[in-house]
């Protein structure tokens, strides 16, 4: 009998508290027990409920769908999430698909002809002090400009100044320079080419002159395929180079572990012929005991071409005479 039972059935007169609490105790104590088992009962009707609906296939909108109650509008927007198209709002999809498709189209457009309406100009040299950003400064003054693109100096030369104590800044050897208008970078190339570069007369620009050309029918991604086919033929030269002089030297390398081999091999005769020198072996040894040196003889037979007039048999000069008549 448990601890709970014992209290509440424990002998105590009627009218005495301990007897009503006790009362009171088992009374409460019942009512919960009741509320529980229905709550349970409740939870195994509903689940049998929503098994049954599921294997018969005749589960609503907004009730239990394999496990996982879901309304009309999650299940939209879930397909809307999943690209998929939903009823009634297909035909705003399409609409809407199709509008940003031309929108993308028409921008794509603009591009092809904002880059077609572009000029690029060639400058064969650029003057020392002078980079993109200099340069960006003056050119503007002319025209609106897109990009600037100078080749740096070759790293040969930029040594031979720097070891002769000329200036150490960076020095860039030609460049191209991309205007918005074709028009107006054909008239900046015809109006500075051969002309000063001007500035104040304090000015490192002051005497140099522009050499500019303007460049018909050239895009700027012409440049950049030149430029890179430039740097992949450059590195393909650089890997041919470097595979070379790898294998030069392991040549080398084989060819200084077989000298070394070698001359080891020298130093052990010349030591062994020193030990016999020494030792007198050669002069102590009886006659008798010397190994003689063996010289071999291979015999060599006579040509056939001196052998053959005799070996052929010849007829006798009365047979002929007798055969053709003679004397």
């Amino acid at each position: 009998m448990d601890d709970k039972e014992r209290d509440f059935d424990s002998p105590h007169s009627d009218g005495s508290p301990n007897v009503q609490k006790n009362k009171k105790k088992k009374r409460l104590f019942n009512e919960a027990e009741e509320v529980c088992n229905d709550v349970s009962a409740r939870k195994d009707k509903k689940k049998k409920k929503k098994r049954f609906l599921v294997e018969a296939g005749k589960a609503e909108d907004g009730k239990e769908v394999n496990g996982e109650s879901r309304t009309k509008e999650e299940e939209e927007h879930e397909l809307n999430g999943m690209g998929l198209p939903v009823e009634g709002n297909s035909e705003s999809d399409v609409e809407g698909a199709s509008s940003r498709k031309n929108k993308r189209k028409k921008r794509l457009l603009k591009e092809i002809a904002a880059a077609n309406r572009r000029g690029v100009c060639y400058l064969s040299r650029i003057p020392p002090h002078m980079d993109h950003v200099t340069l960006r400064q003056i050119l503007s003054q002319f025209g609106e400009l897109q990009r600037i693109y100078l080749t740096p100096e070759n790293p040969t030369a930029q040594a031979h100044r720097k070891r002769a104590g000329k200036f150490q800044q960076q020095v860039f050897s030609e460049g191209w320079v991309e205007f918005t208008d074709k028009r107006v970078a054909k008239r900046v190339a015809n109006m500075l080419n051969g002309e000063q570069v001007g500035g104040r007369k304090r000015s490192s620009f002051y005497y140099d002159l522009w050499n500019i050309k303007y460049l018909s029918k050239f895009k700027w991604d012409d440049l950049t395929a030149e430029i890179a086919y430039k740097s992949a033929v450059r590195e393909q030269k650089l890997a041919l180079e470097i595979s070379a002089a790898k294998k030069e030297r392991d040549f080398y390398l084989s060819k200084v572990d077989k000298s070394r081999a070698l001359n080891s091999i020298e130093r052990r005769l010349e030591k062994k012929q020193k030990l016999k020198q020494g030792a007198g072996m050669n002069s102590e040894l009886p006659v008798s005991q010397q190994v003689a040196k063996v010289i071999r003889h291979f015999p060599q037979k006579q040509p056939v071409a001196d052998n053959a007039g005799q070996a052929k048999p010849q007829l006798s000069k009365d047979i002929l005479g007798g055969v053709f008549g003679g004397s």
